[in-house]
């Protein structure tokens, strides 16, 4: 007999280790899960793209395993945010941004100890005929705390990723001159129509659009947008360079094979120049070819930034930041031998929301405003590497949250703060307040 209770008690302890298990285990796993669809969207490795998920999964989890304590609760969160976290290290190769780890980690926490917060107290069932007034008040309490810790959580996921970009009040005058569909719809109905990156450059800088380059120095722009123009004639040319020798900044985007999508056909005016036209202008400036990268490329700056580019135009060295610097007179040209490096295609995840930084799957806008000197778009997003680097990424944080699931499993074997049911001395307690 003692045999068969020692069996049969290992078998409900072996039981109860399997449920601690699965549910330390299977919720952060569930969490990480969703929380990748976003950021294999966009290829941004952001502790932020957690933050719905776990809030949301977290909540629920609080009020399911209120009655098992604290500890429990705390480590759930923990190994929710821990595997996120894991990912964005090891996928971008650096650490996670720290206010948006410390800022994952407060929405876990509040948001499991909101949700336990929202379960009636033991205490609070009462007898129909007399409930217990101290009871009631209790529950009031734990309700109005877990009301505030979920609404601190919605905040903190509100206020914490980053914002949507808002036009500066001071904005420099931007003068582009391009054969690209940036300002019109190619199919030409519904009339002129900002292409994205028109629609992010509008943030920071007063843009002109410039039909010819004669009209330049009328306009007052102190920057240039060269986008794959049409031919220019001698005397645009000689227009643009001396606006950039008097003191003008000037990027120019020369495409030896424009991919930009385009429903026109080849050999129609209204298309986009299907190569660079501006030879004679580079050569003028110094500037010769020295070779191209076939196909589409990711490009990591050497400030961890990412441009993405397709059949880009090398001149001499590939630079660190992307771009040729020259400084002519008392301006400078900034050359990028890719103009579809700004189709929206190449660096935009939702073509509807170009100003969301969330949405960036590079940051070509970011990088153009900044090589044009306008106001700063905010920056220092990390990127996912390549595809090693995201493997050994969920490698590393589905290793851990096993780990930590086992640890957890094991440390709250027995406790009272894990899977226990409630003792007879709870129920006998919560019996007599019962009866008064």
């Amino acid at each position: 007999m003692a045999c068969t209770n020692e069996i049969a008690n290992a078998g409900m302890s072996m039981k109860a280790g399997v449920r601690r298990f699965l549910w330390l285990w299977l919720l952060p796993l569930a969490i990480f899960l969703v929380g990748l669809r976003r950021t294999f969207l966009t290829g941004q490795t952001d502790p932020w793209d957690w933050g719905v998920p776990a809030a949301l999964l977290l909540a629920g989890a609080g009020l399911l395993l209120a009655r098992r304590g604290w500890v429990i609760q705390a480590w759930v969160a923990l190994g929710s945010v821990g595997m996120a976290l894991i990912f964005c290290t090891v996928a971008a190769a650096r650490a996670p941004d720290m206010v948006a780890a410390l800022g994952l980690l407060g929405v876990a926490l509040m948001a499991v100890f909101g949700g336990a917060f929202f379960t009636i107290h033991p205490f609070a069932s009462s007898v129909v005929e007399k409930p217990h007034a101290n009871a009631s008040r209790l529950c009031s309490k734990r309700t109005a705390a877990g009301a505030a810790c979920l609404i601190f959580a919605a905040l903190i996921l509100w206020r914490g990723p980053a914002q949507p970009l808002h036009p500066v009040a001071d904005r420099p005058k931007l003068a582009v001159v391009t054969g690209l569909p940036l300002f019109w719809a190619e199919s030409g109905q519904g009339g002129p129509r900002d292409a994205p990156i028109v629609t992010v450059l509008r943030t920071r800088f007063t843009v002109i659009p410039l039909d010819d380059p004669l009209g330049l120095k009328a306009s007052g722009a102190e920057r240039l947008l060269l986008a794959q123009p049409r031919a220019l004639t001698p005397a645009q040319r000689v227009a643009i360079d001396t606006w950039v020798r008097a003191g003008g900044t000037a990027l120019v985007l020369a495409d030896p094979l424009l991919r930009w999508p385009s429903d026109r056909p080849m050999g129609d005016r209204r298309r986009a120049p299907s190569t660079s036209l501006l030879q004679p202008l580079l050569a003028h400036w110094g500037f010769e070819p020295t070779g191209t990268e076939d196909g589409e490329i990711r490009h990591f700056t050497s400030d961890g930034a990412v441009l993405t580019l397709s059949g880009v135009q090398l001149y001499g060295a590939t630079p660190g930041d992307g771009v040729v610097h020259r400084k002519l007179g008392k301006g400078v040209v900034l050359l990028l031998g890719d103009a579809d490096a700004i189709d929206d295609a190449l660096w935009l995840a939702d073509p509807a929301r170009p100003l969301d930084p969330r949405f960036w799957v590079a940051d070509t806008p970011a990088r153009v405003v900044q090589w044009l000197g306008g106001p700063s778009v905010p920056a220092d997003r990390r990127w996912m590497r390549d595809a090693k680097h995201v493997t050994a990424a969920l490698r590393w944080a589905l290793l851990v949250g096993t780990i930590w699931a086992m640890m957890g499993a094991l440390a709250l074997r027995g406790s009272k703060q894990g899977f226990d049911i409630r003792t007879k001395n709870e129920h006998d307690t919560m019996e007599r307040d019962k009866t008064g």
